[in-house]
């Protein structure tokens, strides 16, 4: 039996647009969507919070929205 790794464990990549000053800033691990195929996504003021997991195009979905309303 596999178990879902502990997601504080992993390494969480800022959004391009978060623009490194703070503030607003979601973060992606990419190894995790590498290696299962679910793309999670957090809040980087809150890193021990939830996260979202995505399907693929669920996060194709949500960084063309991020796109369109930056």
């Amino acid at each position: 039996m596999s178990s879902t790794p502990d997601p504080r464990d992993m390494r969480w990549v800022s959004s391009t647009y978060s623009g490194g000053q703070g503030g607003n800033c979601v973060q992606w691990a990419p190894e995790h969507a590498v290696a299962t195929g679910e793309f999670l996504v957090r809040d980087s003021k809150n890193p021990n919070g939830p996260h979202l997991t995505l399907s693929p195009t669920g996060f194709t979905t949500l960084v063309k929205y991020a796109k369109n309303h930056a």
